[in-house]
């Protein structure tokens, strides 16, 4: 267990300047004297403190930078270091990363998800080694007795150009110990012109762990004395435990426990099952398989994917529940349009299918419990877990470990209350770990969704009514989990004349954020509808998206919408169009070109897909095109470039074949055999660029996902004159003669 202590910030600095001869530095724009530290390891001299703060120097020049966010496989445990060596003026060849583990004094936003990691910490990492460098640098004109404006950084090393004189940082360590800490608001940054991290391709700081099998992953953590855990749960959602043989499970080889939890009736709490815990992974798994369980069911049992969308389908023709946005008189419009569009869209359920399961290590001990868990929320888990075992938060340690894949499923924290429950409950450390089956048939799905879309244009093309009613699921005027749209979702207020109106369904199946939550499915709905608008139109798809942003620029400054800057979202379309070559290539028949576009998560993203269909309706994508806007800087080119084309990548894969079906009340798939992921011969060159714009940098892991599908999809209309307006792609006969 990690103890803390409060000190003043002149103790803090003292201490840690002593004990085993580093400094220590912290910063989180909160007051340093919040910042607790562990004690140094008594005997080891250099070893410095537990990961508790951001940088630790030792006198050798060695610097170990903390990773405070989750790294669920975005690159964060690099990037945010690469903000704070460029600050604080080091080479990165001496820079050490560590992860930390979950402190909310110590740490602000401490989680993964949202692409919320580059626009919430850029400057504060930045600032936080500013203040390193600041304060060596004051060593180092204190030591020399001169202006500390006289000396300048680099490397590592602090330099009087007047004298001559320099002094590297492990030799300023003491002296800086007894200085004040400067005001982290105030301390100057470099000019982005004096970049010598931040701008550049830095490989992941965990990449030779990985590729050399080191264990780094939740799935790899041991204890000593470890035991294993497998928690069954009702294959209808929140249904409950009427029976169950455990006395001839507990009878089995190697079965030290099993037993029945009564949980609650929250999707993302825990829920009733059974636990079987036992000497290895193996022996908790043969026992699984002999376990006969009674369940009572309960109503979700009676639902089914079939049935909802049926009922989707009708609800969308009839009088909506509630109107979320209503500009000028569409219906007027719509009438007096020289074309109108109608169209049924609709996308399925999808599961998340990270390469790790879920899993957690637990240890209950002496009233207090430690948890190893990759989370992509551990506040949220730590609360969960504590509420769930009826102790304080402060009697619970959360380690952090990298996780196989998040993509959302993460941020709901269920399988930490099922491992803390469980340790709990038999006093020694037990490793909780799902089976594919458990990750596939108990995940928060996207949720599925219909868009029921009218659309007018005039005589000369342009769109001058837009009616759209969404299906979703929820109760009242509270949408399911990720279920939801905002009246602003594009193109409200570049259309006229425009009406968003919604209606919801009950549903007991557990919905939740997949990557890009909502507009994976809505880019995929309102993109391809701009498609059959501009057909109708007349006009060339790009030609009709361009023309529709610039009727903004009669609006404010910010496109009218909130948030959408219109002169963004044309440039990264002009550039990935002229990047494509447009309307430029001659291409066989069966092979077509589509484009699209969409704003999320801060990010401006145009794709470009280039796809063949065989006459016998095989679907091969040749070539992908992507565009970015997300500000003034890339801050590691080379996990921006990945993340941009793991982004498109992943929106093919859903596209081509991924579909959850639930039949009373259950998940159907059970493993990757009948949930296809997208296989090394089906992933097409993806091409990346960005656009640098003059606006705050943002993130990179949503983004640049949802206009591939409904460019994939124009691709296949313009290969075939076959409009799909629902997914899976493989549900459809796309065959041409």
């Amino acid at each position: 267990m990690t103890v803390t202590a409060s000190l003043s910030r002149r103790q803090f600095l003292r201490v840690t300047g002593i004990a085993g001869g580093g400094l220590l530095l912290a910063t989180c724009l909160e007051p340093l004297d919040l910042i607790g530290v562990g004690a140094a390891r008594a005997g080891e001299p250099g070893a410095g403190f537990a990961p508790n703060a951001f940088i630790r120097i030792m006198p050798d020049g060695r610097v170990t930078i903390t990773a405070q966010n989750p790294e669920i496989g975005q690159g964060i445990k690099t990037m945010l270091p690469m903000l704070i060596a460029d600050e604080l003026d080091v080479e990165w060849a001496s820079v050490t990363v560590e992860q930390a583990g979950l402190d909310t004094v110590k740490f602000q936003n401490q989680s993964a998800g949202g692409s919320n990691a580059t626009p919430n910490h850029f400057l504060p990492m930045r600032k936080a080694g500013a203040v390193g460098r600041a304060l060596l640098v004051a060593a180092a004109a204190k030591t020399w007795n001169v202006p500390a404006s006289e000396c300048r950084t680099s490397a590592g090393i602090v330099r009087h150009a007047g004298s001559g004189k320099s002094l590297p940082y492990g030799k300023l360590l003491a002296t800086a110990a007894t200085l004040p800490v400067p005001d982290p608001e105030t301390v100057p940054l470099k000019d982005t012109k004096e970049f010598r991290i931040i701008g550049t391709k830095v490989p992941g700081v965990d990449t030779p762990a990985i590729v050399t099998g080191w264990p780094l992953y939740g799935i790899d953590f041991s204890l000593p004395d470890m035991l294993h855990a497998s928690f069954i749960k009702c294959p209808v959602f929140a249904g409950k435990v009427a029976g169950a043989n455990l006395d001839e499970v507990k009878a089995l080889p190697g079965v030290r426990h099993a037993f029945t939890v009564d949980g609650g009736t929250a999707l993302n709490g825990l829920l009733a099952g059974v636990a079987i815990v036992a000497d290895s992974r193996w022996a908790a798994q043969r026992a699984r398989a002999e376990l006969k369980v009674t369940w009572n069911e309960g109503a979700t049992a009676e639902q089914g994917s079939a049935a909802l969308a049926t009922r989707a389908s009708e609800v969308a023709r009839q009088t909506p529940q509630r109107s979320l946005r209503k500009d000028g008189d569409p219906a007027a419009a719509m009438s007096g349009a020289a074309h109108t569009v109608e169209a049924e869209y609709s996308f399925p359920f999808l599961a998340h299918a990270p390469l790790e399961p879920q899993n957690c290590t637990a240890w209950w001990k002496d009233g207090v419990l430690e948890l190893w868990a990759p989370t992509q929320t551990p506040a949220r888990g730590r609360s969960l877990v504590a509420t769930t075992l009826g102790i304080p938060e402060e009697q619970i340690t959360l380690h952090l470990t990298r996780s196989g894949g998040g993509f959302g499923r993460r941020l709901n924290n269920d399988y930490l209350a099922e491992a803390a429950w469980i340790a709990k409950q038999i006093g020694v450390p037990v490793q909780l770990l799902w089976t594919r089956a458990d990750e596939f048939q108990h995940d928060f799905y996207r949720p599925a969704g219909l868009h029921y879309l009218r659309g007018g244009v005039d005589a000369a093309g342009k769109l001058i009514a837009w009616q759209d009613h969404f299906v979703s699921f929820g109760e009242g005027e509270r949408f399911a989990p990720s279920a939801g749209i905002n009246a602003w979702e594009f193109p409200a207020k570049f259309v006229p004349n425009f009406a968003l109106e919604v209606s919801v369904l009950p549903i007991g199946i557990p919905t939740g954020a997949l990557r890009a939550p909502g507009s994976n499915g809505l880019a995929f709905c309102i993109q391809s509808f701009l498609d059959e608008l501009s057909l109708a139109a007349g006009k060339d798809p790009l030609q009709f998206r361009l023309d529709l942003l610039s009727s903004a620029e009669q609006g404010d400054a910010e496109g009218q919408a909130p948030h959408l800057v219109a002169a963004r979202m044309r440039g990264v379309l002009e550039r990935v169009a002229a990047s494509a070559g447009w309307g430029k290539r001659s291409l066989p028949r069966g092979s077509g070109m589509g484009i699209a576009c969409h704003f999320s998560h801060r990010g401006y993203f145009a794709e470009v897909v280039q796809a063949s269909v065989s006459r016998e309706g095989a679907v091969r994508v040749e070539h992908v095109w992507v565009a970015g806007d997300v500000g003034s800087q890339i801050v590691n080119p080379l996990n921006a470039q990945h993340q941009v084309q793991g982004a498109a990548l992943d929106g093919i894969g859903a596209a081509l074949a991924q579909e959850i079906t639930i039949e009373r009340g259950r998940a159907v798939q059970g493993s990757f055999d009948e949930y296809a992921l997208l296989r090394m011969n089906q992933a097409p060159p993806v091409d990346v660029e960005f656009v640098p714009t003059d606006f705050p940098p943002t993130g990179l892991g949503e983004p640049a996902l949802p206009p591939v599908i409904p460019a994939l999809c124009g691709a296949i209309f313009a290969a075939t004159g076959k409009r799909v307006r629902s997914l899976p792609l493989s549900k459809h006969s796309l065959g041409w003669a």
